[in-house]
């Protein structure tokens, strides 16, 4: 009977990671799985191995050759991948073939691999494999032989297999982001600018987390407001429209004044990107957060100009005000709001603690991705965390950190 392929998992790396992991595999309506790799590693090779993990004990038998000559041997042995001193910006390209995952028969599965490089050799490899697990795969984890870890836009793509005239018990219902899924909801992640296109009529719930103001520098400087929040119930999104996804950069704290973050924006809605420290209340003040939608209900603490001893007030989190300056520190960031749309709760948007200058230190930032501010002589402030909307840290006599990058996150239900 002909066979095709649906697209369950797509994960692209927006940092290094040292491993991948794909959950949640559904148990019916599929016979085999098939994982597709396009990776590098840190390592400081020209090649690189991924394993992928199934449990119990593995064997294998390679053959391999690199442009040069071939060989073939017994072990258990990774596919190939590229390393860091292959030619600047090639990617290894690896195929895993897992059939009958959900037997309960040891499992056998192959790999086809090459790692990319533009010189004289480059290694390729075909392994079969057998793992003693007779356990039905669940949860299937990449990660590489040296222990580096993947570099930025390495992506992981999970298929099934299920037979044409069948309805497969899960099929993502749009394209875009990285796409995983909780088994009640896929889940659509974008850490960055991307297209979001439904295949049908779609009902959604989206989070919308605008970029973090920078935290201000030059003696006890404001820590950076929270980028804007906005989450929607029940968004209606129409078939085969390519929405635009923005998701807003951090402010810069480097050169002082701080600057804003960047608004993202999908669909009808706009998350404002939070102040820079001092933000428009001016002096050494805390940045307000950005309007997410709605009338703004935090504010960036205050701060005080005094001879060796200015301190910054903390930039407005997403849940709190930020706090005013203290008696030997910086105000401390205003805490960040909690959200469920990825199935666990995830704590965004905490305000960047204000900068100390001298003899003081800086406040701490807020929960939520807020970066503390400067805590020793001529330190800058802390970075918010990137793709929390965090404010930056006050600079402490320096320059403030940035504001942490957004984040857009899509669900809808499986069934």
């Amino acid at each position: 009977m002909a066979q095709n392929y649906v697209l369950l998992e797509r994960i692209e790396l927006n940092a290094s990671a040292a491993s991948v992991t794909f959950s949640n595999i559904p148990q019916s309506g599929y016979t085999d799985l098939k994982v597709v790799c396009s990776t590098r590693t840190a390592t400081a090779a020209v090649g690189d191995a991924v394993y992928l993990a199934l449990g119990g004990t593995l064997t294998a038998k390679r053959l391999q050759g690199n442009g040069a000559s071939a060989t073939s041997d017994t072990d258990y042995y990774g596919a190939w991948n590229t390393g860091a001193n292959a030619t600047a910006s090639t990617f290894g390209n690896t195929e895993f073939y897992i059939p009958n995952y959900t037997s309960s028969n040891a499992k056998s599965f192959t790999s086809d691999s090459v790692s990319e490089n533009n010189a004289t050799t480059a290694y390729s490899s075909m392994i079969a494999y057998l793992s003693s697990s007779t356990s039905a795969i669940s949860t299937i984890t990449l990660g590489t032989e040296s222990g580096a870890s993947f570099v930025q836009y390495s992506t992981f793509s999970l298929y099934a297999l299920a037979a044409v005239g069948t309805t497969p018990a899960i099929a993502p219902k749009a394209s875009g982001g990285n796409i995983t899924t909780d088994g009640t909801y896929w889940i659509h992640t974008f850490l960055a600018t991307d297209t979001f296109t439904p295949f049908t009529a779609l009902s959604c719930d989206y989070l919308v987390v605008a970029g973090g103001g920078a935290g201000n520098g030059n003696y006890g400087g404001g820590g950076g407001g929270c980028g804007g929040i906005t989450y929607v119930t029940s968004g209606a999104l129409t078939v085969s429209t390519n929405y635009v996804v923005t998701v807003g950069a951090g402010g810069a704290g480097n050169p002082t004044p701080a600057t804003n973050g960047s608004n993202s924006v999908f669909s009808s809605t706009t998350s404002n990107g939070g102040y820079g420290g001092g933000g428009t209340q001016g002096g050494i003040n805390g940045g307000p957060g950005g309007n997410a939608g709605s009338p703004l209900t935090t504010t960036g603490g205050t701060g005080v100009i005094s001879s060796y001893s200015e301190r910054g007030g903390g930039g407005a989190g997403a849940g709190a005000n930020g706090g005013n300056y203290q008696s030997t520190a910086g105000g401390d960031g205003g805490n960040g709001s909690a959200n469920s749309i990825t199935g666990t709760s995830v704590t965004r948007g905490g305000g960047g603690g204000g900068g100390g200058a001298r003899d003081t230190n800086g406040g701490l930032g807020g929960t939520g991705g807020g970066g503390n501010g400067g805590q020793s002589s001529g330190a800058v402030g802390i970075a918010g965390t990137a793709n929390t909307g965090g404010g930056g840290g006050g600079g402490r006599e320096t320059y403030g950190g940035n504001g942490g990058s957004g984040i857009v996150i899509i669900r809808y239900t499986i069934a």
